[in-house]
């Protein structure tokens, strides 16, 4: 059965005037807080009940990795953890929006878009661990390497898709790319840049900001007196913004940018404005800085709960699907904690391989010095 999923109602503002400039924001939605459809023929999409239920699947899968990463983290089994908790709607709907040949530039909480792309979830604990360099194989997945410099993966993606551009690898079934960064890496210049060369080359890019309204302590007012989306005009390229707890939204929205790119009209600038529902890092206490009345309003607004309001509401599913869905989601996580309790931790000289392309002689030459130190307690052992 086909579900008239919409497109997206340009709804105004449910915060109203978001305290930037006096200025009404136009918020793309397609499903409310309450699980309720609305109807805009600017993102037609038509989904089945199965690939709704798909979506929510996702929803839960990624929230339940996230708990365990954060329960791991504090009994000292991970570094640290960067946890998605709200984010789920706006990495689930832009990844699923994603075609096979399409590349994902992340930064350091892409755990959802990770998920969509076929990443074993282990792998990312691997890097948090302090086991791995955190090397999967971006082709493989079409899925970047995380980035921890604030901003530095905008220029990386936008550099590769002029290079798509250049291969002449656009067109209707040609590729695109979405790079993911925060609301406090757009002041950062390196994000700016990226914005330039995108515009003037008519890149084949689309720039997913995920707007949770905190960079780490630092809240949205302090970074820009406008809606981030707004930005776009002045660079020359389209923005929109989408409510990004809203997993139908996302996916409308994305869908339509990556192929708008693809067809040659150029970057995006997409606004997914949602919550970080849980601190910036493990490293992070949120209630330093933010009222618990803000959290408790953007708990009503939870993207798992309006999808599963919509499915319940329109007898799409019943007691048997959601509890069948928690117990995947149950062995989902006893599987990303075994995994990560058994990790074997690395050989030394391991931290000498896939530096570069090719060794130099520099690191050759440490290589052999590092090596040449672990042998001499070897040497001191037997020799006793």
């Amino acid at each position: 059965m086909a579900v008239e999923s919409g497109g997206a109602v340009t709804a105004p503002d449910p915060e109203g005037l978001d305290g930037q400039a006096g200025s009404r924001a136009e918020l793309i939605q397609l499903l409310t807080p309450e699980g309720e459809l609305a109807q805009n023929p600017a993102y037609p999409l038509e989904l089945t009940v199965d690939e709704i239920k798909a979506l929510y699947r996702d929803l839960v899968m990624v929230r339940r990795i996230d708990t365990e990463a954060i329960a791991l983290q504090r009994q000292g089994e991970l570094g640290i953890w960067a946890s998605l908790l709200g984010q789920e709607a706006a990495q689930v709907g832009s990844g699923r929006a994603l075609g096979p040949r399409d590349m994902a530039f992340p930064t350091y909480r892409e755990h959802g878009v990770a998920w969509c792309r076929g990443l074993d979830p282990v792998r990312l604990l691997g890097l948090f661990r302090g086991v791995s360099h955190g090397g999967w194989d971006p082709e493989e997945h079409r899925f970047h390497l995380y980035t921890i410099v604030i901003g530095a993966q905008t220029l990386h993606a936008t550099g590769y898709a002029m290079g798509i551009q250049r291969d002449g690898q656009v067109g209707e079934n040609g590729e695109a790319v979405i790079v993911y960064f925060g609301d406090g890496a757009t002041s950062q210049g390196d994000v700016n840049e990226a914005f330039i060369w995108a515009s003037v080359f008519n890149a084949p890019v689309v720039f997913f900001c995920q707007n949770n309204q905190w960079a780490i302590s630092e809240p949205l007012e302090r970074q820009s007196r406008i809606p981030l989306y707004q930005r776009a005009r002045g660079f020359g390229f389209p923005g929109v913004r989408v409510d990004g707890n809203d997993v139908l939204a996302c996916l409308a929205v994305t869908r339509k940018a990556m192929q708008a790119a693809r067809e040659g009209q150029g970057p995006t600038l997409i606004e997914a404005f949602t919550y970080r529902m849980g601190a910036h890092t493990t490293t992070d206490d949120p209630t330093r800085y933010r009222l618990a009345s803000e959290l408790e309003a953007w708990k009503l607004k939870d993207p798992l709960e309006r999808v599963k309001a919509y499915l319940v509401r329109g007898g799409s599913a019943g007691a048997s699907f959601f509890e069948a869905i928690e117990e995947e989601a149950a062995q989902v996580g006893r599987h990303v904690r075994q995994a990560c309790l058994e990790m074997p931790d690395p050989e030394p000289g391991a931290i000498f391989e896939n530096v570069y392309c090719e060794p130099t002689a520099l690191l050759r030459s440490e290589r052999d010095q590092y090596t040449a130190y672990l042998d001499s307690f070897v040497s001191e052992e037997a020799s006793r």
